[in-house]
């Protein structure tokens, strides 16, 4: 009697378990006790491109005389260009080089000039930039010649964008002198728009008179 007991307790204790077994898989599955894993991840946040490119020209030590001493600091001289027709440039001073490069470079992304060119990368006329005793010529050059030019004026020319272009650099060969000559040159370029406003005449007619 006794073991038929035990059987019939057991059987009835059975389909308890498997019934507590079924409602925590429907919980589950309905998400009311645990929260269901994530299919896919997140998507990766989008990184912001820089448009812009720096490049360090000169990085000079320069010094105060003062009352108690010399106070040394860093000149730092930046460009900045987007390659489609934007340049600036900045200079920054600072007691150490990384914070005058980064006060220069803020100063050029600020300080940007739109530069006139042609279809074939190159400007559309000679012009001369003047900055003290720094004079920079500019010509423009066919397709295939590429930037003929050294040191500060070819960092502005390329990162300005031209292609092909001639240069030469006159009197003073500071680095600050050259780019500021060649960023006076750019600011001097006319395109074929402005001068026909300013003449008052016709894009043909301003053409023309180039043949």
């Amino acid at each position: 009697m006794e073991e038929n007991e035990n059987k019939v307790t057991e059987q009835v204790e059975q389909p308890k378990a498997n019934a507590k077994a079924e409602g925590a898989n429907v919980r589950n599955a309905h998400g009311n006790n645990r929260r269901p894993a994530r299919a896919q991840h997140r998507p990766a946040r989008s990184e912001k491109v820089d448009p812009f490119e720096e490049r360090t020209v000169a990085v000079n030590r320069v010094s105060k005389t003062v009352k108690g001493g010399r106070n040394m600091r860093f000149a730092s001289l930046v460009v900045a260009g987007d390659h489609k027709g934007h340049v600036g440039m900045g200079t920054g001073k600072a007691k150490e080089v990384p914070d005058g490069i980064k006060k220069a470079s803020e100063r050029a992304r600020k300080n940007q000039v739109v530069v006139p060119m042609t279809k074939n990368g190159t400007i559309p006329h000679t012009v001369i930039g003047r900055h003290g005793a720094c004079r920079v010529f500019l010509r423009p050059a066919p397709e295939g010649t590429g930037i003929v030019a050294g040191g500060p004026v070819r960092a502005v020319l390329e990162l300005a964008g031209i292609t092909n272009i001639y240069s030469k650099v006159y009197g003073s060969r500071t680095a600050i002198n050259m780019v500021r000559a060649t960023m006076n040159a750019i600011e001097n370029l006319k395109t074929v728009e402005k001068v026909a406003a300013l003449r008052g005449k016709t894009i043909n007619e301003i053409k023309s008179m180039k043949q």
